[in-house]
């Protein structure tokens, strides 16, 4: 499958070294013999031997089409004197005008996302199926994107329309007389086949060409996936081993002439600092990272010149060897459109080959301070209307910002505020009579902030806002767990699957234990620490446990939550957080962030 350029594109060239930028883990070396003539190809009336590829990319945009509020909408910044700034960034307006600056002088351009561009997304366009989001990602010129799983949110059905288009099989067409015309780039799922015939539910993979340079992407979402997922999404779906299939694909494309490729991973890694001009190559390559990419890029083939990746949400370029040993980078954008990665690539004409010693890869921020795309801001303006009649409405009343997705503290006050909506919305006998409520950390998508978004005012909550910190509309359930499975939910937080990266769940009030984690495993969790209203944990005593339906289903790696008995469903999570807003605060009296001290974190 080809995917040809854009027409009518500016013609783009600008290095990162002669902006003047931060260039993190570059790697330059001497370039082989007669390759020095670097450029566009036409030197001297004959074109020379190599031809640098500008490869734009970025990741997780989470439909984020207005700039995300609150911290969840700036990035770090290393100053020369080692302070961290946090700087403004974000929103499609910004992110098309950064694209189209640094594609400016350069002829051989391309642009990569590695997945999670719809799902999770805020009101603007997850009221609207992520359609509003496609529409952008087609006028940011993205020739090509990976799938993550949040693509999957919906099931594969919904995902071909969104590469396919035609309008909503329930909802229609939301503008009249205009038929969503679906991506007009390609999502690759290389590793995601049908349970039935065994074949990717996308393509595996697709190849740029210009004037006889070719490129190979081959797309991935993590292995992983159907257990960040709820069922029905992945329902009939196969996923694979990351590297396995790269490989295989590969090996297809050099059958097929294509020397170059690059994968495009929706898995990730951990840097050492959240700063995204952060070097990760200091000291040695790749010592400043880890996380299951590392592993991954390990054991890529050496076929693959370069990896894309992200689902971590966090910026660095790195380089990790390949199996062979040679230095490979490897890149992520951190999210929300805040940042994208500039990398060249130097593509030898007679080998068909990227010159790896020569690939040069750096992030930049999605400033703030740059003009907005106009088209961008005009389809903002455009669904905005559309959407305005429920994003407007007030819930409730804050006092301060009140931090979800924007805390780094394994206790948020805004996973407190949820799980108490939940337990409180539950706790009645006729809703399934909740004793203790438990919300998944990864199911809040932003903050709750005090600065109006819109002409509501500050401190006023609306829909669209509430609906941004939760997006996925999940089912609340109620059931029947034990005393001892309880008890075991809270120590896979810290083992099993979660071991290396733990998933703090947030928990109602009345819950309290210790976390230690001077220790190993499932024993970071205090055993004897953990009370309920001031009482043990009883192992063979029966309570009524309330949880959205991906937690209920065992997700996230919590296979005790997903031995629950007795289920009542209950109303969505977004109903019962805008019902507890609407009981909880006034204009007079607004509500109060919650106070975070029902785990003790001991370091």
């Amino acid at each position: 499958m080809s995917a040809t350029p854009h027409k009518n594109r500016a013609p783009r060239r600008m290095l990162a070294a002669a902006a003047g930028l931060v260039t993190a883990g570059a790697l330059v070396a001497a370039m082989p013999a007669g390759a020095h003539d670097r450029g566009n190809g036409h030197g001297h009336g004959h074109p020379s031997r190599t031809v640098d590829v500008q490869l734009l990319s970025f990741n997780d945009l989470h439909g984020n089409l207005e700039p995300p509020a609150g911290s969840a909408g700036t990035v770090g910044e290393t100053q020369a004197d080692g302070t961290v700034k946090s700087v403004p960034a974000g929103g499609v307006e910004y992110l098309a005008t950064s694209l189209r600056t640094a594609r400016k002088g350069n002829p051989y351009s391309v642009t990569a996302a590695g997945g999670d561009m719809v799902g999770a997304s805020p009101l603007l366009s997850g009221l609207f199926h992520d359609e509003p989001t496609i529409e952008a990602l087609n006028g940011l010129d993205l020739d090509v994107t990976a799938v993550g799983n949040h693509e999957f949110d919906e099931g594969a059905t919904e995902l071909a329309r969104l590469q396919n288009g035609g309008c909503h099989p329930v909802e229609g067409c939301y503008e009249k007389g205009k038929k969503f015309k679906g991506a007009d780039f390609p999502y690759l799922a290389a590793n995601v086949t049908n349970e039935k015939t065994g074949k990717p539910v996308l393509e595996p993979y697709t190849v740029w060409k210009k004037n006889g340079v070719r490129i190979g992407f081959i797309g991935v979402t993590l292995e992983g996936t159907p257990d960040i997922v709820t069922a029905n999404g992945v329902k009939g779906l196969k996923f694979h081993d990351e590297i396995e299939t790269v490989n295989k694909y590969a090996e297809e494309l050099d059958r097929q002439g294509v020397k170059s490729v690059v994968a495009l991973i929706h898995e990730g890694g951990a840097p050492a600092s959240s700063s995204y001009n952060y070097d990760c190559d200091s000291p040695g390559a790749g010592d400043g990272i880890s996380g299951p990419i590392v592993d991954i890029a390990k054991g890529i083939t050496p076929k693959v010149d370069a990896l894309v990746t992200g689902h971590t949400h966090q910026a660095y370029v790195c380089t990790v060897p390949d199996p062979a040993g040679k230095p490979r980078m490897v890149t992520s954008a951190s999210s929300f459109g805040k940042v994208y990665t500039d990398t060249t690539l130097t593509y030898d004409r007679r080998t068909k080959d990227i010159v790896r010693t020569s690939v040069e890869s750096a992030n930049h921020v999605v400033s703030r301070d740059q003009a907005k795309a106009a088209d961008m801001t005009a389809l903002i303006t455009r669904w905005n209307a559309l959407a305005a009649p429920i994003a407007g409405r007030p819930q409730g009343f804050i006092s301060a910002d009140i931090d979800g997705r924007g805390s780094t503290a394994p206790e948020k006050p805004l996973g407190n505020l949820i799980a108490d909506a939940q337990l409180e919305g539950l706790a009645p006998a006729d809703k399934g009579g909740a004793v203790v409520a438990f919300m998944n950390p990864g199911g809040i998508r932003s903050d709750l902030v005090f600065k109006a978004s819109g002409s509501e005012g500050d401190g006023v909550v609306t829909y669209g806002e509430a609906f941004t910190v939760q997006p996925f509309t999940n089912m609340t359930n109620v059931v029947d767990l034990t005393g001892a499975q309880l008890v075991t939910a809270l120590q896979q937080q810290v083992s099993g699957s979660n071991a290396a990266s733990p998933k703090i769940l947030q928990v109602s009030k009345g819950l309290t234990y210790t976390l230690d984690m001077t220790k190993a495993g499932a024993d970071r969790v205090v055993a004897s620490s953990i009370l309920l209203n001031g009482e043990a944990i009883d192992p063979a005593k029966t309570y009524r446990v309330a949880m959205n339906e991906f937690l209920a289903g065992g997700g996230d790696g919590f296979a005790a939550l997903g031995q629950g008995t007795n289920k009542l469903v209950g109303p969505s999570d977004l109903d019962l957080f805008n019902a507890y807003l609407a009981a909880h605060s006034t204009a007079s009296a607004p509500l109060a962030p919650p106070a975070t001290d029902r785990i003790t974190i001991v370091q």
